[in-house]
């Protein structure tokens, strides 16, 4: 990838109290333009999911995906000592992200407006489960729990009577990148002001605004949308189509795509017929269709028919697994496996964050942390000296994760 340029958010320094998954993965797509996240965890155990399924070994890899590059001090959050060092660090940050709910981060001793009265350039980064405000505000909120109540789950699924839950995280995920592009604004009505301001979102607020046509449908007609498996719910052709061996997803979205997909099907005649003169009475007589081009398709098999739609410029592609997917010579061509060292010595391949800047795609810059990795070194940052450091670990009101490993290749034989 070349020797690494400045990035935009460099000299950023975010405090993140976040846990589990929104929080951590704004964050971590921070860090990937920049920042530098200390990640303050609590003495007892850590980030939540830290201890949540799939591991490799002693290590989630669920935590793993999503803390890439950041610096780790576990810290009794209860103890009065404790306490002064979380706020001497929101004092030390740009930025400040938390995912409790409502009220709970003043309870801690960083309560917002006290924070912004004593430091007016801070920003403050939300994200709770259900919003700040109603009668679920204080509610614990999950992500499949937002997927239930946006109405995501009941437009996922093969028919209105098994409605899915999205394969990963989606709501979570997407809150994450509010959060990163809120904080992003955030920071630059900063520059041009002086003053800092509280940003916030919500999982159910995000799934709603995923909820896109979906919900507009909804609320301009009243109609409320189902289900309909790997139809498309607007456009046709578009979905998953069988062909002489596999399934391949084919997606037409205007006219001059499905001229170009009749043509190379070899039935130009399709185009002609008044059943499938526009794209809304193709939807309206979809399931004739999709038995018409599937028959076509037979004569093929997805291996073949996938590099002649991509020359026809008709979107077009297989449906993989994990290991195809990563293995496919277009994914394989961007990089976006690294291979990092874990502080015990251990390789991890982490995906890199999806964010160029100026052509050059990030470098994780660190692997995800073991509780307490940094603990010495952001104290250190914050002027302590080796005495009051040695005296914090000793009286349990920090803890600090013995000394790193050396990369495996740096091992001695």
């Amino acid at each position: 990838m070349g020797s690494q340029q400045e990035l935009p958010l460099e000299g950023i320094r975010i405090l993140d109290l976040s846990r589990a998954l929104a929080g951590p993965y704004a964050t971590a797509l921070l860090s990937d333009l920049g920042a530098t996240i200390i990640k303050a965890e609590s003495i007892k155990g850590g980030d939540s999911s830290r201890a949540w399924p799939p591991f490799e070994n002693d290590h989630s890899l669920y935590f793993d995906s999503a803390n890439r590059g950041k610096e780790s001090i576990a810290i009794d959050f209860y103890s009065q000592p404790g306490r002064e060092l979380l706020w001497k660090l929101a004092m030390s940050a740009d930025v400040v992200v938390e995912n409790f709910r409502p009220g709970v981060l003043a309870t801690m001793g960083l309560d917002p407006e006290e924070l912004r009265a004593a430091k007016p350039e801070l920003i403050l980064a939300s994200v709770s489960g259900f919003g700040a405000t109603g009668p679920l505000s204080q509610a614990p909120g999950l992500d499949q729990v937002a997927q239930g109540m946006s109405g995501l789950m009941s437009v996922t699924g093969p028919d209105a009577e098994h409605m899915y839950r999205v394969g990963v995280p989606m709501i979570d995920m997407v809150s994450g990148i509010n959060t990163a592009l809120a904080i992003a604004a955030a920071l630059v009505g900063r520059a041009r002001t002086g003053a800092g301001m509280e940003v916030s979102t919500s999982l159910l607020e995000t799934g709603l605004a995923l909820g896109a046509f979906q919900s507009q449908k909804y609320l301009s007609t009243g109609e409320v949308p189902v289900p309909l498996g790997n139809t498309h719910p607007a456009l046709t052709p578009y979905g998953v189509f069988a062909t002489g061996d596999i399934p391949v997803i084919i997606a037409v979205g205007n006219e001059k795509q499905w001229q170009q997909l009749c043509s190379l099907l070899g039935a130009p005649e399709l185009v002609e017929r008044p059943e499938y003169a526009t794209g809304k009475l193709r939807h309206a007589n979809e399931a004739v269709l999709k038995g018409e081009l599937e028959a076509l398709l037979a004569s093929r098999n997805a291996g073949e028919w996938l590099p002649l739609l991509r020359s026809a410029a008709i979107p077009a592609g297989p449906i993989y697994n994990y290991e195809q997917a990563f293995a496919d010579e277009q994914v394989r061509s961007l990089d976006m496996v690294e291979t990092v060292h874990r502080a015990d010595g251990t390789e991890l391949p982490l995906v890199r964050g999806p964010i160029s800047v100026n052509r050059q795609a990030p470098r994780i810059r660190k692997a995800p942390p073991s509780l307490g990795e940094d603990t010495e070194a952001v104290l250190a940052a914050l002027s302590l000296t080796q005495e009051q450091i040695a005296g914090l670990i000793e009286a349990g009101i920090v803890l600090a994760a013995p000394a790193p490993v050396p990369a495996r290749e740096e091992l001695p034989a």
